[in-house]
């Protein structure tokens, strides 16, 4: 179903309506009594083909609140599974509302998903309802990670509802529009597998190749490629946040993304000291998703997929799941490529050697072992200013650095090329922990917008190197407590 109304220039397609009834609950809205724009994404709006200057209208805030849907949409929440720190559960969209699919006119087919929009079906005792500085964290975070090139749904707007919501405390509540190529997950295909029937399960699969992999539709064998497609985007997905620090906090299959979009900016955090262990999520006390595991819970989370589409794999059980052994079994290589792949641009590398591996490993061991701040200390490598950290006044930095040199000799690149790929692949700045609860608490507590706005002003082109961000690359104050992130999202 198609809507080409120009109203504010929304022109969608609900085809998520076309899946089985199963996959979906049809929502009555459940409007706020003050809704009001606080932030708004017009860069984005405009490549969605929307009207950026109506977009501050009452009646777009209308449609941001979830008081009411731009013509011809059907308010969705999506059913899914998955399991959450190892333990299945059945899940879906307990407080976001789906309006619809916004045909832009590259051709591109975009949910537009409310977040905090109200009950659901699926809400399972929640109220269905957002806090403010939740919303605005996932909006610097997504944003963030677009700016560093990393897949990633978007954030359109943030409204506040004018209503407060309680958790520990009474706080405010707020609602944000978010952008992704699709909200099918991992966990949609877990949900289609367990209480679904094949067909469901091959409706499914049919409906997400059309949609994100067409190239393979008429392919005989289109659901075993489906799988390689995924496993491929997940293990570069995944290789692009080990190589900026970026530490998700809650990969649970329902947070994986068969798009390959980073989604779900709750626990999540930037790593300053290099430390594989690194966690900062309040409820990961065992270390499942820490930093030095993402590659790992990946490869598990994939497994799980692929155990979903065992039954349009191969009609023979033994035969499909030897099929889908083989494709997750290239899992790590591919990660692996992708990662080292990154590590040699990180490093200003353009070509392959055997003692690549060694080299990056070594520095990485020095990092960990003088606590080094992992954006900063490839930054210093890149601009060839050694300071800021006990590292460069150690032998072993001085010893690993004449290995570094001489193998950039070992390529017919000249030094000035080679600065040129680490500035693209080393960010001067990222959304540095305390910077975002900075932000945060300048919207949250004194309705002072603009820290956030500089803040994402200076993440909007990390590799720029400019003046202005260098108060944004400096460190935190030390604490005595550990940096803790929630689930507020």
């Amino acid at each position: 179903m198609i809507n080409n109304n120009n109203e504010l220039g929304w022109n969608l397609e609900i085809s998520y309506a076309q899946l089985p009834e199963k996959f979906y609950a049809t929502l009555e809205l459940n409007p706020v009594k003050s809704p009001e724009l606080v932030y708004f994404n017009e860069e984005l709006a405009k490549n969605l083909g929307l009207d950026s200057e109506k977009l501050n209208s009452e009646a777009a805030v209308e449609v941001f609140a979830g008081n009411r849907m731009p013509k011809g949409s059907i308010p969705l929440a999506q059913a899914y599974g998955g399991h959450q720190f190892g333990h299945f559960n059945m899940l879906g969209d307990g407080r976001a509302l789906l309006v619809g699919e916004q045909l832009t006119s590259s051709g591109e087919c975009l949910d537009i998903q409310l977040k905090g929009s109200g009950r659901t079906p699926f809400s399972r005792g929640g109220d269905g309802r957002a806090a403010l500085g939740p919303m605005l964290r996932e909006y610097i975070i997504s944003e963030a990670m677009y700016g560093l090139g990393i897949p990633t749904t978007r954030s359109l707007a943030v409204v506040s509802t004018g209503e407060s919501i309680i958790r520990e405390t009474e706080l405010p509540g707020a609602i944000l529009t978010r952008v992704a190529a699709s909200h099918i997950r991992v966990g949609t295909f877990q949900y289609a597998a367990r209480w679904g029937t094949i067909d469901d399960l091959q409706a499914l699969a049919d409906y997400t190749i059309k949609r994100h992999f067409p190239e393979i539709e008429e392919k005989e064998d289109r659901y075993l490629l489906l799988l390689r497609e995924v496993i491929n985007r997940q293990a570069a997905l995944i290789a692009k946040w080990q190589l900026v620090g970026f530490i998700h906090g809650v990969m649970n299959t329902d947070n994986m993304t068969i798009s390959g979009e980073t989604i779900d900016y709750g626990p999540c955090a930037f790593m300053n000291s290099y430390d594989p262990a690194t966690v900062f999520s309040s409820i990961d006390r065992q270390g499942r998703y820490a930093y030095g595991n993402q590659p790992p819970i990946g490869g598990w989370n994939l497994t799980r997929f692929a155990e979903s589409l065992l039954p349009l794999l191969h009609e023979d059980q033994d035969e499909a799941v030897d099929l889908a052994q083989a494709e997750i079994s290239k899992y790590m290589d591919l990660y692996n490529d992708y990662w080292l792949q990154g590590m040699r641009a990180k490093l200003g590398l353009f070509n392959e050697e055997k003692e690549d591996s060694s080299l990056i490993k070594e520095l990485l061991e020095m990092m960990e072992q003088y606590s080094a701040d992992f954006t900063n200390t490839f930054k210093a490598l890149t601009l060839r200013q050694y300071n800021g950290s006990n590292l460069f006044n150690t032998t072993a930095f001085s010893d690993w650095s004449r290995k570094w040199e001489e193998r950039l000799e070992k390529q017919q690149k000249t030094s000035e090329a080679s600065q040129e790929l680490m500035r693209n692949n080393n960010p001067a700045v990222i959304p540095r922990n305390h910077r975002v609860e900075e932000a945060l608490a300048a919207a949250v507590e004194d309705g002072d917008y603009d820290v956030m706005k500089r803040l994402l002003n200076a993440l909007s082109n990390p590799f720029e190197y400019a003046a202005e961000q260098e108060e944004y690359a400096s460190l935190p104050p030390k604490s005595a407590k550990p940096y803790r992130t929630f689930c507020g999202t």
